[in-house]
């Protein structure tokens, strides 16, 4: 199976999703439309498709027209039934390619935050075993984003914060989650030696020095989480 990752930038790549892909017995092909590279043929090339985040915002096509292109790669991804995931920024782009909506959230999330799953994540082919496994149905999940999107028209929520929707599926082929369930320690780390005192860092609160340490205590488990959701979702893809 032919497995394409859209990255964003170096900082925000696949992680320990790479782990997962790797254990597949798969070869990520890498595509980087903020290089404006052109798509890599058409979405049904690839039996599926993993966007990643990136500090660029999704209402930020003037800026940065590649957005438009990849959106519209990710639209006939959902329409030529090709499995997709995307992550923070990449859940973003695959809702609007859905027809959603994306806009500034409220607050910024920065570092670990509660989420709680919702019922129907109880049947999900990603998140059941997450339900089962947390019986009050919340985890902490680390995070860095600004901006939140609508549930598509037809999608279900799997998993909110009391900011936003953090996660849903599209389908039976779709799924976006606004937390980074890919992310290393080193690569949240730099995140927090680079913008750790930005202005989205100082709106959501944060303490540089608490989530550097949080994060060191939990990123083990926090990797194991991530690297099964990646883990599922090429399952799905290899059943298809």
């Amino acid at each position: 199976m032919r497995l394409l990752t859209i990255v964003h930038q170096d900082d925000s790549g696949p992680g320990v999703f790479a782990d997962a892909i790797a254990s597949a017995g798969m070869r990520a092909e890498v595509w980087k439309p903020g290089e404006y590279e052109p798509p890599p043929g058409e979405p049904g090339d690839y039996g599926a498709i993993i966007s990643f985040g990136g500090e660029v915002h999704p209402v930020q096509d003037g800026d940065h027209p590649w957005l438009v292109t990849e959106r519209g790669f990710l639209t006939r991804g959902l329409e030529q039934g090709v499995p997709l995931l995307g992550v923070c920024l990449g859940s973003q782009l695959i809702a609007q390619a859905a027809g959603a909506r994306a806009r500034l959230a409220s607050r910024p999330e920065i570092g670990w935050y509660e989420v709680g799953l919702t019922p129907e994540a109880e049947g999900d082919p990603l998140f059941a075993p997450l339900v089962a496994s947390r019986p009050a149905g919340r985890f902490e999940a680390l995070q860095w984003h600004s901006y939140e999107v609508e549930l598509p028209a037809g999608a279900v929520a799997l998993a909110r914060s009391h900011i936003c929707l953090q996660s849903y599926r599209i389908g039976d082929r779709a799924w976006g989650i606004q937390f980074h369930a890919e992310v290393t320690g080193a690569d949240f780390q730099h995140w927090l030696d680079l913008d750790g005192t930005g202005p989205d860092a100082v709106d959501a609160g944060l303490d540089v020095a608490a989530a550097s340490i949080q994060t060191s205590e939990r990123i083990e488990g926090w990797n194991e989480l991530g690297r099964g959701l990646c883990e599922r979702f090429l399952r799905v893809a290899l059943q298809l």
